[in-house]
């Protein structure tokens, strides 16, 4: 007896938890066939939902996942760029052009004024101590008195392009480290979101292919951003490795300097040439975009100061 009360017990008390849960799901104006003994006959279509329901109501959501952290811009480094200007083109001095840049500057040039840069040097240290080799001339080269040797107005300017040393471009580093950052997904999360925008040139590279082929080739090829909008175009094919802190009216000097613009007939022509894998299509494309007067990095170095990790008040 005592068995028969505890099932009898259990299944009332099932019965009339499905009778509650049943009052639910269904309106209060539809009528069920009732059992003799008075329990509502539940068609298979609401056994079904019910079941459903209560699997629901029991399910446990899943743990949010992890956000990925930012990157770290945090500035470690800072070095001063010169920018000066000569009002008509000029070609360095071609038997003292090693001697450091300081003789290949034109007599009258005239002083742009001096970009402060802040490097990321946490994110990509590989990259911030190549260019900071660069700027100091540690490396066995250097910056100074090379050209800035291509300018998209509204968009950004490219510097550092290596080369023969006479005509104002880079001579090749023999003592950098090979830069690994350069094939390293986590080089590229940061964007070129606004103007100041410092960035290892890669995409728009315009250096010699002969030197490319070189196996002591380095990346020391830069472009900064000039605004005054994005430049997504450059996102995800070139390493940002710093900002500009002082002298963005420096950097709108440099991107109003005029440039040469082919017409449309001959860019026109130069498309068709390219299709048809003429290389002197490329070979023309060289001097587009190229500044109409001399714009040249007249010095360069580091920066030191007591807390080189503090973030500024950026612009």
């Amino acid at each position: 007896m005592m068995a028969f009360s505890l099932v009898s017990t259990t299944t009332s008390s099932s019965a009339s938890a499905a009778t509650a849960a049943t009052a639910v799901l269904l309106p209060p104006h539809h009528h069920h066939r009732r059992h003799p003994t008075g329990d509502i006959a539940l068609p298979r279509r609401s056994l079904l939902l019910l079941s459903t329901s209560l699997s629901l109501s029991t399910a446990v959501d899943p743990p949010p996942s992890p956000a990925s952290p930012s990157p770290d811009t945090t500035i470690t480094d800072r070095v001063f760029i010169d920018f000066s200007i000569c009002p008509t083109n000029f070609l360095p001095n071609r038997e003292s052009a090693d001697d450091g840049g300081d003789s290949i500057l034109c007599s009258d040039s005239a002083l742009l004024g001096r970009l402060v840069l802040g490097l990321y040097g946490h994110l990509v240290p590989i990259t911030v101590a190549n260019f900071k080799s660069m700027c100091t001339g540690s490396c066995g080269s250097s910056y100074k008195g090379t050209l800035v040797h291509k300018i998209f107005p509204g968009q950004f300017f490219l510097a550092g392009r290596q080369g023969r040393r006479d005509k104002g471009a880079v001579r090749p580093p023999q003592q950098l480290p090979r830069n690994t950052e350069t094939v390293k997904s986590d080089s590229f999360l940061l964007s070129h979101s606004r103007g100041g925008i410092v960035s290892l040139c890669l995409s728009e590279n315009d250096d010699d292919d002969e030197l490319k082929l070189d196996p002591n080739y380095h990346n020391v090829e830069f472009l900064i951003t000039t605004g005054p909008g994005p430049c997504p175009q450059l996102d995800s094919e070139n390493i940002v490795f710093g900002t500009v802190l002082e002298g963005l009216d420096v950097v709108a000097a440099i991107s109003s300097t005029p440039t040469y613009k082919p017409s449309e007939r001959i860019r026109q022509f130069n498309d068709l040439a390219k299709f048809l894998g003429d290389e002197r299509a490329q070979n023309a494309r060289t001097i587009w975009n190229r500044p109409l007067q001399t714009v040249y990095i007249s010095d360069c170095g580091e920066l030191k100061v007591a807390k080189p990790s503090l973030t500024p008040t950026l612009p």
